[in-house]
């Protein structure tokens, strides 16, 4: 298996819960600190660019904190949420994260759901968030080069200079983030770095994406483009499959319904999307939730988030994600279950595959990245 020409970034799934069914009571492992540096370090050795701590029962920073120094060359993305911490306190956090791991931090930018902000006291609704994002990254950004503030916008007001520290990546670290309403895609292109998509099909993300970069190219902007995707990669396509039906068979009606009757209630257009692929409904054979050739939509009915899985041989799974670099994307986020076992089962099978790069990557000048993906075009 030749390796595709164009360089990736790979990186792993670093947020509880885990197991071999993390979401019945016993498939569901014990997280704890121990555990997570085993993660962190598989994710270090293996070849990965980095981990994702995304949203879940731990604090990202603390977490990511706790890890700087069980790792040498894995790059830290940490989820965070704007509307509940201020810009200036955010940069202060970067600066130090930034300082102390060597330049490993990037920051994923989330903007959750009405409900999951709602629990934490902000109670902006699903655009306002997104207006609130815009102004929060540019305060932020001033803030983590060292400016002077005087920011006056409808929701955040900065003035003076708080912070001392700049950070070691200039100007600032990269932004991540992720979002499918026109709201998300507006803020993206005037901001963000890398731009995430929920595993979508790759005709679903090429359309996506040629849509971004039309709006980025008036924000006289360019991005990077990424996908968060599960694995299940197995020496044969049959035996992936399997592995894809024990976890379908450990996903009980109940369970299944609690999930659901909570996602239906996001106001995420992204969230809504995966719910489409499969209704709630457990099927008796994990095939029948093929939603594009090799792409399982199974995970989804017990698991928040995007929940598409590429199921098959190293073969089958490097021939997804090449069709995905062919859509446009050079960055990817992978997860499985357990998520020790397969970083170490991806790092065997995919990684040796795929040109990773694990230095800090920036995004190109506009002129630069003026290539038409022909995947675009011929969607249509």
């Amino acid at each position: 298996m030749a390796a595709h020409q164009e360089n990736v970034e790979v990186y792993w799934y670093l947020t509880a819960p885990d197991g071999r069914s993390p979401w019945s009571t016993d498939g569901a492992r014990k997280i704890d600190l121990p555990y997570l540096r085993q993660i962190a370090s598989a994710v270090d050795q293996l070849g990965f660019t980095g981990a994702l701590l995304a949203t879940g029962p731990h604090d990202t920073w603390v977490l990511g904190s706790s890890l700087i120094s069980s790792t040498n060359n894995m790059r830290f993305l940490i989820a965070v949420h704007p509307p509940l911490i201020s810009p200036v306190l955010a940069a202060k956090m970067t600066q130090t994260f930034d300082d102390f791991s060597g330049g490993r931090v990037l920051l994923n930018i989330v903007n959750g759901n009405t409900a999951q902000m709602r629990a934490y006291g902000s109670t902006l609704g699903h655009d306002e968030r997104y207006a609130y994002t815009d102004e929060w990254i540019q305060v932020w950004k001033q803030a983590v080069a060292g400016e002077h503030l005087d920011f006056h916008g409808k929701y955040i007001t900065a003035e003076g200079k708080a912070l001392q520290l700049t950070s070691k990546q200039k100007p600032t670290p990269p932004l991540w983030f992720g979002g499918s309403s026109q709201a998300a895609h507006l803020t993206a292109a005037k901001h963000i770095d890398t731009y995430l998509s929920w595993g979508e099909t790759p005709p679903q993300v090429a359309e996506k994406i040629q849509d971004l970069q039309a709006l980025a190219a008036e924000q006289g902007r360019t991005m990077r483009y990424g996908i968060r995707l599960y694995l299940i990669v197995r020496d044969t396509d049959e035996e992936a499959w399997q592995e894809a039906d024990r976890l379908l068979k450990t996903m009980d009606p109940q369970t299944v319904e609690h999930m659901q009757a909570i996602l239906r209630n996001s106001d995420s257009v992204g969230q809504q999307r995966m719910l489409r692929n499969h209704n709630g409904q457990i099927p008796k054979d994990a095939r029948e939730l093929e939603i594009y050739p090799d792409l399982w939509a199974g995970m989804s009915l017990v698991r928040p988030g995007p929940g598409t899985t590429i199921v098959g041989s190293p073969a089958t799974v490097l021939a997804r994600i090449r069709e995905y670099q062919d859509a446009g994307i050079s960055t990817f986020i992978f997860s499985g279950v357990p998520l020790l076992e397969e970083a170490y089962r991806v790092g065997e099978y995919i990684l040796p595959h795929l040109r990773v790069n694990r230095e800090a990557v920036t995004t190109p000048k506009l002129e630069e990245q003026e290539k038409v993906f022909t995947w675009a075009h011929n969607i249509h």
